[in-house]
């Protein structure tokens, strides 16, 4: 049968001279879209609607045919149809529930997609009817807050989920959403939680209700008091911080995993012969279109809960063994044919069990070093990621903000090898196979900085990213110099990356300038350094290092010495960047 006649609900193919036969469903939908009330000559219309099964299509194109003024024409039927939806979903029949949660999902989906530009009540008023939208929106989240904390199958769970992420996603910019307003007014929170804390129904229905959160979270965040913010802020109970942290976990490792093997499959057979027999001409090329799709919606989710919550904090630490998530196939779970997002629900029957076995020569690992395993991915290639990235460093500058994961991340009784993903480059050998040693985490942090200083000097200079990168550097440094901690490091690794930093600033002056304020950039990089020379002896580890510190910057001094050059020239000169160069000048004292 082809597409068409499937969309319209077609039987069977038949001669020009019969009318095709149609569903019983599309007839009855047709009815709704007619302007005369469907029961008015069948009084169980709606009863008979809600055993059929759905045409999701049929019905979404519909919707999607009319425009505001033809929606208008019916508006009583389709504000009838929501309302004989919303009164099936307290129905025993499992049947009815169902069709009424995938009608309702049609339903939002049909009426935003032809109406992008119409206001958010005129949406309500098509919907629901703005006279009754309050008592239908609250009897709507009601049942769904009880079909999500009930004792009912998991499938109608997982399909509750799917129609509140479908609500909450039908328009492209959340805060226009105005119906989620009902949504703030009925709070599912607690349901939310509710499935975060439980062992099973955190396996099946966990990213779905994370991703869910994080979303609500987002709704006029700026605007105006959101009920969701404000309690994510207060959570406490441990089961269900642990729970979120294990599914967001959960999703980033299948990130890394993904990444792993195609970088594996990348790398073997002939095609890794003939790039090493040819040369390594073409083989950075090769390895940087090497991507699997971000998940910015688990990143959003880790954003939220680190950024809202500060007994989350504690969940980032939690060390658990460090196992490969086998690449079996999920069967999914039945849902609407269309997935919002373009998600799929991951495997979490390791999260399932709350005790796992310890081996050990197992490695562990924590929720800390799956991220920042996955943030080394991710700043590889920030052409395609701007906003992965930029992401993963507002994430960064929020731990280290925290004290207690200030205090974790230099802690020396908790050392972890971490193996982060270093991008090909033509002048160094490819590290992975580096033997990491077992080192505080805060040395993780401090290389994945290095790593993408060193690997971002490029005339689509990410200034943004580099600010936020040396923020971070700065935080640990501060946090170093207050707690007296002598971290061994190999500083001089820093080092050479912050100058040749300056080097490219200095030497994409005039290109970087038309876009950025290069100045204060490197008034951060000076300012690192003043901060080794005046404070060094508080925290470098040995009187040696300190040495080194006074060698990199005296075979380095041509770069401080132009870079003084250039910011005496630009100050001196009236111009808009006479300030921000003079703040340079001044703090080239102590290096000079």
């Amino acid at each position: 049968m082809s597409q068409l006649e499937k969309k319209a609900g077609l039987l069977r193919r038949t001669s020009s001279s019969k009318k095709p036969l149609k569903e019983k469903v599309v007839l009855m939908y047709d009815e709704i879209f007619a302007k005369e009330d469907p029961a008015k000559n069948n009084s169980r219309f709606w009863d008979e609607l809600f055993l059929m099964k759905v045409n999701l299509e049929y019905l979404e194109a519909k919707l999607e045919s009319l425009d505001g003024d033809e929606v208008m024409k019916i508006k009583d039927n389709i504000n009838s149809l929501f309302h004989h939806c919303v009164q099936a979903l307290a129905e025993e029949h499992q049947i009815k529930v169902v069709n009424a949660l995938q009608t309702l999902c049609a339903l939002f989906r049909g009426v935003h997609q032809k109406n992008k530009s119409a206001s958010g009540f005129d949406i309500i008023n098509m919907l629901v009817g703005f006279d009754k939208a309050e008592l239908r929106m609250k009897d709507l989240m009601e049942s769904l807050d009880s079909l999500l904390c009930g004792e009912g199958s998991e499938s109608l769970k997982a399909l509750c989920l799917k129609l509140l992420l479908c609500l909450v996603t039908v328009t492209d910019n959340i805060s226009q959403n105005t119906i989620l307003e009902y949504v703030m007014i009925n709070s599912i929170f607690e349901a939310i939680l509710q499935i975060l804390s439980d062992v099973s129904t955190r396996g099946q229905h966990g990213y779905d209700a994370v991703v869910l959160l994080a979303l609500l979270v987002n709704y006029r965040k700026y605007e105006s008091v959101n009920p969701y913010i404000v309690k994510l802020s207060i959570v406490d109970d441990e089961p269900t911080l642990d729970g979120m942290g294990l599914v967001v976990g959960q999703a980033l490792t299948e990130y890394n995993r993904q990444y792993k093997d195609k970088e594996e499959e990348n790398h073997g057979g002939f095609f890794s012969t003939l790039t090493s027999m040819v040369g390594s001409m073409f083989i950075a090329d090769a390895d940087e279109k090497l991507s699997v799709q971000t998940n910015e919606a688990i990143l959003l989710a880790l954003y939220e809960a680190v950024h809202l919550n500060r007994n989350f904090i504690t969940v980032l630490a939690q060390s658990h063994p460090e196992i490969d998530i086998p690449t079996t196939p999920i069967t999914p779970v039945p849902t609407t044919p269309t997935t919002p997002l373009g998600t799929t629900p991951l495997s979490m029957d390791m999260m399932n069990s709350s005790e796992l076995p310890l081996d050990p020569n197992l490695q562990t690992s924590n929720l800390l070093i799956t991220f920042l395993k996955y943030s080394s991915i991710v700043m590889q290639d920030t052409k395609d990621s701007l906003s992965t990235a930029r992401l993963c460093l507002i994430i960064l500058t929020c731990i280290t903000e925290d004290q207690y994961a200030d205090a974790f991340l230099h802690d020396d009784n908790m050392n972890f090898r971490v193996n982060l993903h270093r991008m090909p480059m033509r002048h160094r050998k490819k590290a992975a196979e580096r033997n990491v040693p077992s080192r505080p985490l805060v040395c993780a942090v401090l290389d994945l900085m290095v790593e993408f200083i060193v690997t971002h000097m490029m005339k689509d200079f990410p200034m943004d990213l580099y600010m936020r990168c040396v923020q971070v550097i700065h935080k640990l440094i501060c946090y170093q110099k207050k707690c007296r901690i002598r971290l061994h490091y190999t500083w001089r690794e820093l080092w050479s990356a912050l100058i040749n930093l300056l080097k490219f600033l200095l030497s994409n002056e005039t290109v970087l300038l038309a876009k950025h304020n290069i100045f204060h950039l490197a008034l951060l990089v000076v300012n690192l350094f003043n901060m080794f020379i005046t404070y060094g002896d508080t925290f470098l580890p040995t009187s040696n290092s300190y040495d080194e510190l006074y060698y990199e910057i005296v075979r380095m001094h041509q770069i401080f010495d132009n870079l003084y050059c250039m910011v005496l020239r630009v100050s001196t000169n009236a111009g808009q960047w006479k300030e921000p160069a003079s703040k340079v000048t001044h703090s080239l004292v102590n290096v000079r």
